[in-house]
């Protein structure tokens, strides 16, 4: 979610439980307008909160002019003061896949041991879950970003928002995260694509089929779509209008067993 509009996004998803409190929401419109103008972001996202067993962790997320590749993770424990993530490789993700399992512990210096070898902390196992979701389940609707000749990836000035007939199909929404998909297409299938939007893979390509809820709220005036693959992430657009945003507040576990429930 963006931070010039965290609370009236926070209210949008409010009906799946999605939400913080006065205090939290007050120190994060303070804090995040701060980090932006510290660490000279060109726009700041509250990415979400992960839920854990001794203390929980706010996520935000820095942009710069490259949308998908200059982004920069940071954490706190209190909405105001924020740490750098270290960026996750894939040497990284791949050892702390080995150790990490379960709940976090909502303690950075926590260090998971396997075979007697210690490996990473958890502050770097927040970074892996944080990349592995965003992977996953980041969710734009088509056209809000555009790609240059150039492979610059950017926010589309000129996106007014989706119509409603629009909003109620998976086709519509994309997720923000290099394409898999479009590498398998023909070339007739490539045809009908534009380049400079159709850059993205689709949720409707998503397997298994099922993984996501779309529905319409407040009075049909949003289209909020959940992930069942992530519980707690979930994605809101407001039709006809370029507002459009995801958080994820949960524990950070995802549901192996979603294709045994469809």
């Amino acid at each position: 979610m963006d931070s010039n509009s965290l609370y009236y996004s926070l209210e949008l998803v409010a009906g799946t439980g999605c939400t913080l409190n006065i205090e939290q929401k007050s120190a994060l419109q303070t804090s995040l307008v701060i980090l932006k103008k510290n660490y000279k972001f060109h726009r700041v996202l509250f990415w979400g909160k992960i839920l854990g067993l001794k203390g929980d962790y706010y996520i935000a997320q820095g942009r710069g002019e490259d949308e998908m590749k200059d982004t920069t993770n940071l954490y706190s424990f209190n909405c105001m003061d924020w740490f750098l993530l270290p960026p996750a490789t894939h040497t990284m993700i791949e050892e702390v896949s080995k150790t990490a399992r379960g709940r976090f512990m909502g303690d950075p210096s926590y260090v998971y041991e396997l075979l007697e070898i210690q490996r990473q902390g958890e502050g770097d196992d927040a970074v892996e879950e944080e990349v592995v979701i965003d992977e996953e389940v980041s969710v734009v609707p088509r056209s809000a970003f555009i790609k240059s000749p150039h492979g610059l990836v950017q926010m589309n000035r000129s996106f007014g928002g989706l119509s409603h007939s629009e909003a109620g199909k998976l086709d519509s929404f994309l997720h923000l995260s290099e394409s898999k998909n479009l590498k398998k297409k023909s070339i007739l299938e490539m045809a009908d694509l534009n380049p400079a939007i159709d850059f993205l893979d689709v949720l409707s390509d998503d397997i298994p089929k099922g993984s996501w809820s779309l529905q319409f709220e407040c009075a049909s005036k949003v289209c909020v779509i959940r992930s069942l693959l992530w519980p707690g992430r979930t994605f809101y657009h407001v039709p006809m209008t370029p507002q459009h945003g995801y958080i994820y507040i949960g524990d950070g576990t995802k549901n192996l067993d979603l294709p045994f429930m469809l």
